[in-house]
């Protein structure tokens, strides 16, 4: 019963990281364009710029970069399995 209590206290803290992680590095990836942006285009038009970051952030969204952060559940699992493996 101890062990699925800690799977599941496990699971929690995970999901809360993978979210944190995932939080920011959107934050990252948008305000790299909105710098990008002022670079290239001096003042702009605000309608134009917004649609080049939502732009931005969609292929953010299917981008590997984005996929790599679903490693935060697979790590701990292959380190904590080879750790078992290799003691015993």
């Amino acid at each position: 019963m101890k062990f699925l209590y800690m799977l599941v206290v496990w699971f929690v803290i995970t999901t809360l990281l993978y979210f944190m992680i995932s939080v920011y590095s959107r934050s990252v990836r948008r305000e790299k364009l909105e710098k990008q942006w002022a670079e290239d285009h001096q003042g702009g038009d605000s309608d134009a710029r917004t649609a080049y970051i939502e732009n931005g952030m969609a292929q953010y969204e299917h981008g590997f970069r984005k996929k790599l952060i679903v490693l935060v559940y697979v790590v701990p699992v292959v380190l904590v399995t080879a750790i078992l493996y290799l003691t015993n």
